[in-house]
Protein backbone atom coordinates (compact mmCIF):
# COMPACT_ATOMS: atom_id res chain seq x y z
CA UNK A 1 0.00 0.00 0.00
CA UNK A 2 2.45 2.72 0.73
CA UNK A 3 4.66 1.62 -2.38
CA UNK A 4 1.42 2.26 -4.71
CA UNK A 5 1.48 5.65 -2.83
CA UNK A 6 4.77 6.78 -3.53
CA UNK A 7 4.62 5.65 -6.77
CA UNK A 8 1.50 7.77 -7.62
CA UNK A 9 3.10 11.04 -5.57
CA UNK A 10 6.33 10.26 -7.75
CA UNK A 11 4.04 9.99 -11.34
CA UNK A 12 2.12 12.97 -10.10
CA UNK A 13 5.03 15.11 -9.23
CA UNK A 14 6.93 14.39 -12.23
CA UNK A 15 3.92 15.04 -14.77
CA UNK A 16 3.68 18.07 -12.76
CA UNK A 17 0.13 17.54 -11.29
CA UNK A 18 -2.74 15.37 -12.45
CA UNK A 19 -3.64 15.54 -16.04
CA UNK A 20 -6.98 17.59 -17.55
CA UNK A 21 -9.40 15.71 -19.61
CA UNK A 22 -9.63 16.33 -23.37
CA UNK A 23 -13.36 16.35 -24.66
CA UNK A 24 -13.14 13.79 -27.70
CA UNK A 25 -15.31 14.62 -31.06
CA UNK A 26 -15.81 12.78 -34.23
CA UNK A 27 -15.04 14.03 -37.53
CA UNK A 28 -18.79 13.70 -38.21
CA UNK A 29 -19.79 16.13 -34.61
CA UNK A 30 -21.49 19.19 -36.62
CA UNK A 31 -20.57 21.25 -32.89
CA UNK A 32 -16.91 20.55 -32.72
CA UNK A 33 -13.79 22.45 -32.49
CA UNK A 34 -11.92 23.22 -35.60
CA UNK A 35 -8.65 24.19 -35.98
CA UNK A 36 -7.42 26.69 -38.89
CA UNK A 37 -4.09 27.72 -39.56
CA UNK A 38 -2.32 31.05 -41.36
CA UNK A 39 0.76 28.59 -42.17
CA UNK A 40 2.43 25.90 -40.92
CA UNK A 41 5.87 26.72 -41.85
CA UNK A 42 8.01 29.94 -41.80
CA UNK A 43 11.46 30.88 -42.80
CA UNK A 44 13.72 32.32 -40.14
CA UNK A 45 16.11 33.37 -43.00
CA UNK A 46 20.06 33.05 -42.48
CA UNK A 47 20.97 32.99 -38.88
CA UNK A 48 24.55 33.03 -36.57
CA UNK A 49 24.55 29.67 -34.45
CA UNK A 50 24.46 32.37 -31.32
CA UNK A 51 21.04 33.95 -31.98
CA UNK A 52 17.67 32.28 -31.21
CA UNK A 53 15.10 33.54 -33.79
CA UNK A 54 11.24 33.01 -33.26
CA UNK A 55 8.57 32.68 -35.62
CA UNK A 56 4.39 33.24 -34.68
CA UNK A 57 2.09 31.36 -36.35
CA UNK A 58 -1.86 32.25 -35.86
CA UNK A 59 -4.02 30.01 -35.10
CA UNK A 60 -8.04 30.33 -34.93
CA UNK A 61 -11.14 28.23 -33.55
CA UNK A 62 -13.39 28.30 -36.11
CA UNK A 63 -15.70 25.40 -34.88
CA UNK A 64 -18.55 25.11 -31.98
CA UNK A 65 -16.50 23.87 -29.37
CA UNK A 66 -13.47 24.71 -26.86
CA UNK A 67 -10.17 23.30 -28.78
CA UNK A 68 -8.14 21.86 -26.57
CA UNK A 69 -4.07 22.39 -27.01
CA UNK A 70 -1.94 19.85 -25.14
CA UNK A 71 1.23 18.00 -25.34
CA UNK A 72 3.29 20.24 -26.65
CA UNK A 73 6.76 18.66 -27.80
CA UNK A 74 9.52 19.23 -30.37
CA UNK A 75 11.41 17.57 -33.11
CA UNK A 76 14.82 18.93 -30.97
CA UNK A 77 16.13 20.17 -27.81
CA UNK A 78 17.12 23.59 -29.30
CA UNK A 79 13.45 24.15 -30.32
CA UNK A 80 10.73 25.22 -28.48
CA UNK A 81 6.83 25.64 -28.70
CA UNK A 82 4.50 28.53 -26.76
CA UNK A 83 0.81 29.27 -26.49
CA UNK A 84 -0.07 32.81 -26.41
CA UNK A 85 -3.79 33.87 -25.62
CA UNK A 86 -5.59 36.46 -24.01
CA UNK A 87 -2.40 38.08 -23.37
CA UNK A 88 -0.95 35.21 -21.60
CA UNK A 89 2.43 33.55 -22.68
CA UNK A 90 2.84 29.71 -21.74
CA UNK A 91 6.34 28.23 -20.59
CA UNK A 92 8.60 27.28 -23.48
CA UNK A 93 7.84 23.24 -24.35
CA UNK A 94 10.54 21.33 -26.03
CA UNK A 95 11.58 18.05 -27.21
CA UNK A 96 11.89 16.55 -23.39
CA UNK A 97 9.31 18.53 -21.51
CA UNK A 98 6.56 16.66 -20.03
CA UNK A 99 3.47 18.90 -18.79
CA UNK A 100 0.03 19.03 -17.59
CA UNK A 101 -0.46 22.34 -19.21
CA UNK A 102 -3.88 22.20 -21.37
CA UNK A 103 -5.44 25.29 -22.58
CA UNK A 104 -9.06 25.98 -24.52
CA UNK A 105 -9.43 28.18 -26.86
CA UNK A 106 -13.10 29.21 -27.11
CA UNK A 107 -15.20 29.34 -30.47
CA UNK A 108 -14.25 32.09 -33.01
CA UNK A 109 -10.62 32.79 -30.92
CA UNK A 110 -7.53 32.88 -31.78
CA UNK A 111 -3.97 32.17 -30.40
CA UNK A 112 -0.67 32.26 -30.94
CA UNK A 113 1.78 29.64 -31.35
CA UNK A 114 5.48 30.69 -31.05
CA UNK A 115 7.87 28.47 -32.04
CA UNK A 116 11.35 29.64 -31.30
CA UNK A 117 14.96 28.01 -32.48
CA UNK A 118 18.28 28.13 -30.50
CA UNK A 119 20.92 26.85 -32.63
CA UNK A 120 23.94 27.32 -29.71
CA UNK A 121 21.86 24.43 -27.53
CA UNK A 122 22.58 21.65 -30.26
CA UNK A 123 25.54 23.26 -32.69
CA UNK A 124 24.70 22.75 -36.55
CA UNK A 125 25.59 24.40 -39.49
CA UNK A 126 24.03 24.98 -42.88
CA UNK A 127 20.19 24.40 -44.09
CA UNK A 128 18.02 23.15 -40.56
CA UNK A 129 14.20 22.47 -40.28
CA UNK A 130 12.51 21.67 -36.83
CA UNK A 131 9.45 20.76 -35.64
CA UNK A 132 7.10 21.83 -32.75
CA UNK A 133 3.99 19.36 -32.15
CA UNK A 134 0.30 20.39 -30.41
CA UNK A 135 -2.02 17.72 -29.89
CA UNK A 136 -5.45 19.16 -30.05
CA UNK A 137 -8.97 17.30 -29.60
CA UNK A 138 -9.89 18.07 -33.43
CA UNK A 139 -10.95 14.90 -34.70
CA UNK A 140 -9.74 16.34 -38.21
CA UNK A 141 -6.33 17.81 -36.73
CA UNK A 142 -5.36 15.64 -33.55
CA UNK A 143 -1.74 16.96 -34.43
CA UNK A 144 -0.66 20.16 -35.77
CA UNK A 145 2.63 20.78 -36.64
CA UNK A 146 4.98 23.58 -37.01
CA UNK A 147 8.33 23.92 -38.88
CA UNK A 148 10.64 26.29 -38.76
CA UNK A 149 13.58 26.40 -41.04
CA UNK A 150 16.68 28.42 -41.03
CA UNK A 151 20.55 28.70 -42.58
CA UNK A 152 22.63 28.20 -39.67
CA UNK A 153 25.94 30.37 -40.75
Amino acid sequence: MGLAIILAASYALLNKGPQKTQTSYAVTDQSRPRAQLNKTSADLGKMKVSEDKSYDFTMKNIGKKPLQLFNISSSCGCTFGQVIYNGVTSEKFGMHTKSAYQIEIPPQKEAVIRVTYSPSIMPVYGPVEREVYIKTNDPENPTLTFIVKAVVQ
